[in-house]
């Protein structure tokens, strides 16, 4: 696989990972307006609960049961669910702010645990992970054969998020959304409601840690920053929030942007850290989006049957 192919490989089963997050935060804000800023939490420990299923045993880290990479994915969600039921319980009833607080908490208490826990997780060193199914394909094919079980999960959680959210359910989550009294009048248990969607939209986000994981062969805590939750946030509102397909479109096009730009190294002037650039181009995108097009490059499309 020539040079060219091997980066648009790479570049585009890396969009599929962030499309996986965005719209499991699409779920959570676009749909049911939850603040939740600790994706990289949820999706850090999607990453490490699949590498520890799957990954053969040592004494550098914990699990090593060989698991098969199905199983990977199944535990890396219901961990990341079961986290978001333990911290959604005490605050679902409270303003929005104060999960908004939790949340962020929680990402860099993960984060740290990562770190100093080495005979864990092999601390700052990071950790292999896996190649799912390697034996089936040549070496030179393989980052394409991987790249096509990353579009099949998003395929797969696309249509199911889509149809929950043309269903009932979806149609009681958006109602919250816009106003929790109306969906009080129908009888509805807001925060019962509210949980449900922290709940599925945070397993969403251990899937996507388990997808990258088993992509990039090797995690760190330095892949969980605090940044990956904004970029995940500037790809739902670019994409456009309430929208599935537009936060598919929103996470290519952001990821291809911060990507794109590690070529300007070379004509950036002697002392200019492209990291920065990046940080103040995707600050500016986001400031652009707010104020041109704040719904969003495709942006939700409402009618008379998405409200209760």
């Amino acid at each position: 696989m020539s040079g060219a192919v091997g980066f648009l490989v790479f570049f585009l089963t890396y969009a599929v990972v962030y499309a996986i997050l965005a719209i499991g935060l699409n779920i959570q804000w676009g749909f049911t307006g939850l603040v939740n800023f600790g994706v990289a939490g949820f999706f850090a420990v999607g990453a490490y609960l699949s590498a520890f299923m799957t990954s053969t045993p040592s004494p550098y880290h914990l699990g090593g049961f060989g698991l098969p990479f199905p199983v990977g994915l199944i535990v890396a969600m219901a961990a990341s669910g079961i986290f978001a039921l333990i911290l959604g319980i005490p605050v679902i009833r409270l303003r929005e702010d104060y999960l908004a607080i939790v949340t962020i908490g929680f990402a860099e208490i993960i984060r740290y645990v990562i770190i100093t826990e080495e005979n864990l997780t092999k601390g700052p060193y990071g950790m292999g992970v896996i190649k799912p199914y390697k034996e089936l394909v040549p070496p030179s094919f393989y980052s394409l054969f991987y790249l096509g079980i990353a579009v099949i999960v998003l395929v797969l959680l696309y249509v199911a998020m889509q149809r929950a959210v043309h269903s009932p359910w979806g149609r009681a989550i958006r109602t919250i959304r816009e106003d929790e009294q109306v969906a009080l009048a129908f009888g509805k248990n807001v925060d019962f409601f509210k949980l449900q969607v922290l709940v599925v939209g945070s397993m969403i986000f251990g899937l996507a840690g388990a997808v990258f994981g088993h992509f990039f062969n090797f995690i760190t805590p330095n892949h969980f920053l605090p940044m990956e939750t904004f970029l995940v946030w500037v790809m739902v509102m670019a994409g456009g929030s309430g929208n599935n397909l537009g936060v598919i479109i929103g996470a290519l096009a952001v990821r291809g942007l911060w990507e794109g730009m590690m070529f300007l190294s070379d004509i950036l002037p002697q002392g200019i850290q492209i990291g920065a650039v990046r940080l103040a181009v995707i600050g500016l995108l986001l400031i652009l989006v707010v104020m041109v097009k704040p719904e969003g490059i495709l942006g939700e499309k409402k009618t008379a049957s998405d409200i209760l």
